[in-house]
């Protein structure tokens, strides 16, 4: 056991914000590159019935997954006490 190297605290804690800011731009930027196909075929006069329907079923599911992250991240935060 004593040529095992543990993990500081500290780096995991390092590494659990950084998916977490990881986690949120990727989303973000999906959402808002969703959104942006929107308004371009909106402005071109395309028809938006498959842009729509996309955009409805894409962008409650990313947000969906980005809860599951922070549910996920917030009960691993939560769970220090118990040690």
């Amino acid at each position: 056991m004593r040529g095992e190297r543990s993990v500081s605290e500290r780096t995991v804690r390092k590494l659990q914000w950084l998916w977490i800011a990881v986690a949120f731009g990727l989303i973000g930027g999906i959402i808002t590159w969703i959104t942006h196909l929107i308004r371009t075929a909106w402005r071109l006069g395309d028809t938006p019935s498959a842009s729509i329907g996309i955009s409805l079923v894409s962008i409650p599911i990313f947000l969906t997954m980005l809860g599951v992250i922070l549910y996920v991240f917030v009960g691993l935060r939560g769970d220090r006490g118990e040690r």
